[in-house]
């Protein structure tokens, strides 16, 4: 199957299976549209403009953005024109060739050092992008890869906040610090790292309440927290983690820059991948705003999170679904 590098049925069959099976279905509500049906405009088998421009429509429509489907088209026509595409195979190799170009500079894994103990970590974000969920699927991440975890509920606006993270922080027997509801988050951000710090926890996350982009009062609230750390540890927060809904496409990419510029964004998390969402977007947040990609999320699962791959999120791309039941 073009893009996966299976050497045996066994194999193939288990690429249909746990997280990358789940990508690829996930994402097959919304990525058929790719691959199917190019080949009905080949009738002679050659690529010309025709179907140069059908995949820059369907490019557009999966929401990877009118700048960025520019410079991969720009580098298809270019092939093209030098014949070195002669079939609809060596187009789709070369269209996953340019989105790796993209997206490989923004493949970083998350890597916390001894020196910066605990290491603390400030996630951000929108209403309703999945920022408490996603907290809580990478405490458990974490506690896989061995990593001791705290909690610090900074959403003190919204009481539903505090208790869904106290949920997943009993789900995951990881301890949570909150305070009464419209607390100064930066207040729990204060008792929270000086808790980490006492207990000797290797990871301090920390959770804050979901504001639009726009909000200048918000956004420095948030400025406020990451001082208020700092007076404790002055690299703190080590991760600033803006969590992104993949479903909102262009829109996360404005969001993405907004922050970025008030904050420092440091990494990035797209969520809902399951959803409506097309996945384009995570090409023009790589190619736009070079932001590190550092988690990608598919369902509502602990399971259904994991670390961000290039490789393994083209080919879910290209990669038509197996059927309900079977191998590719």
């Amino acid at each position: 199957m073009f893009g996966i590098k299976n050497k045996s049925n066994d194999v193939e069959s288990q690429a249909s299976t746990g997280f990358f099976g789940r990508l690829r279905r996930g994402l097959s509500r919304s990525t058929s549209w790719l691959t199917d049906g190019l080949s009905t405009l080949l009738p002679t088998g050659r690529i010309d403009d025709a179907v140069l421009d059908e995949l820059e429509s369907r490019l557009i429509t999966a929401d990877v953005g009118v700048e960025t489907t520019g410079e991969i088209l720009e580098s298809l026509r270019k092939q093209v024109a030098r014949k070195e595409l002669g079939d609809l195979p060596a187009l789709l190799a070369a269209l996953r060739k340019s989105m790796l170009d993209i997206l490989t500079p923004s493949t970083h894994r998350l890597e916390f050092k001894s020196a910066q103990k605990p290491f603390v970590m400030l996630v951000v974000g929108v209403n309703g992008a999945g920022k408490t969920t996603t907290i809580g699927k990478l405490a458990k991440h974490l506690l896989v890869a061995k990593k001791t975890v705290l909690l610090a509920a900074g959403d003190t606006f919204r009481a539903a906040a505090v208790e869904q993270l106290q949920v997943w922080g009993a789900r995951n027997q990881v301890p949570v610090v909150a305070q009464a509801t419209g607390a100064d988050p930066a207040a729990v951000a204060f008792d929270a790292l000086q808790s980490a710090k006492a207990r000797g926890v290797d990871v301090l996350i920390a959770d804050t309440a979901g504001r639009l982009h726009t909000q200048i009062n918000l956004m420095d609230e948030l400025k406020k927290v990451k001082r208020v750390l700092g007076r404790l540890d002055a690299e703190a927060p080590h991760e600033t983690l803006l969590v992104l809904d993949a479903s909102q496409g262009q829109n996360a990419l404005q969001q993405a820059r907004l922050f970025h510029e008030a904050l420092g964004v440091t990494g990035v998390v797209v969520t809902k991948l399951d959803g409506t969402a097309k996945g384009g977007v995570v090409l023009a947040l790589a190619n736009r705003l070079r932001l590190p990609i550092r988690y990608i999320g598919v369902g509502e699962a602990a399971e259904d999170f994991a670390e961000f791959n290039a490789e393994q999120f083209v080919d879910a791309l290209l990669t038509p679904t197996p059927p309900a039941g079977g191998a590719t």
